[in-house]
């Protein structure tokens, strides 16, 4: 075939792709995942149900395909938060506190066996593994500087991050998930830093805006 017609092809096919997904993500924020059937991608995008069947077998690889690009979505967020900053210690809390902002909004999602599908295959697994090491770099800075505990490893204490930090998606309100961020930090300080005073190891979400946006006449 000629090189336009393919390009035409593909650009066509992405499109397809596009607002297939962009349907989902539409149906499963305002109704959730079991509202999602192949007829209401069809209704939602104005795309036929045959030409949608010639892109996706079932509505349940419509759903992995969806949820892999979310996940690829939230790991470029949690990278474009760690950037923002040079600084290790509010890199580290504001990616964690991010992901567990992240865990605290996909509640409702959880519970029923597609909820399961979508967490298995090999793109999930490597993201996870980027996921990871992420915090285990960071982890690692603070450890080498003395700001974080070195008696246990950085693996395992992205580890111990990860999955204190998911339990966000049972909590009941922002405030409570920022408390646990605090909790899960205040378990990679050494066992000898004290934490009332000078400088503490890692500033909490309050002092960091507190630094950067200091309040009127504080001297």
């Amino acid at each position: 075939m000629p090189k336009l017609w393919n390009e035409t092809i593909e650009e066509h096919r992405n499109a397809v792709r596009d607002a297939t997904l962009d349907a989902t993500a539409t149906l499963v924020a305002e109704h959730g995942l079991m509202s999602v059937t192949m007829s209401r991608i069809a209704q939602e995008t104005g795309i036929g149900r045959a030409t949608l069947y010639k892109y996706f077998p079932d509505v349940e690889s419509v759903l992995v395909a969806w949820h892999e690009r979310r996940v690829a979505h939230h790991l470029e967020q949690l990278q474009a938060v760690r950037d923002r900053t040079a600084d290790p210690g509010r890199q580290l809390h504001a990616v964690l506190e991010t992901y567990a902002l992240i865990s605290y909004e996909r509640h409702g999602h959880h519970g029923t066996g597609m909820a399961a599908l979508l967490h298995q295959g090999p793109a999930i697994t490597q993201a996870h593994q980027r996921l990871l090491e992420l915090v285990r770099d960071l982890v690692a800075e603070g450890a080498a500087s003395g700001a974080l505990r070195a008696d246990v490893s950085p693996d395992e204490l992205a580890a111990y991050c990860l999955h204190a930090l998911g339990a966000a998606a049972g909590l009941p309100s922002k405030a409570a998930v920022r408390r646990l961020v605090e909790v899960t930090l205040a378990g990679l300080r050494p066992a000898d830093c004290p934490v009332d005073e000078g400088e503490p190891a890692i500033l909490s979400g309050h002092q960091i805006e507190d630094r950067e946006h200091p309040r009127h006449g504080s001297r």
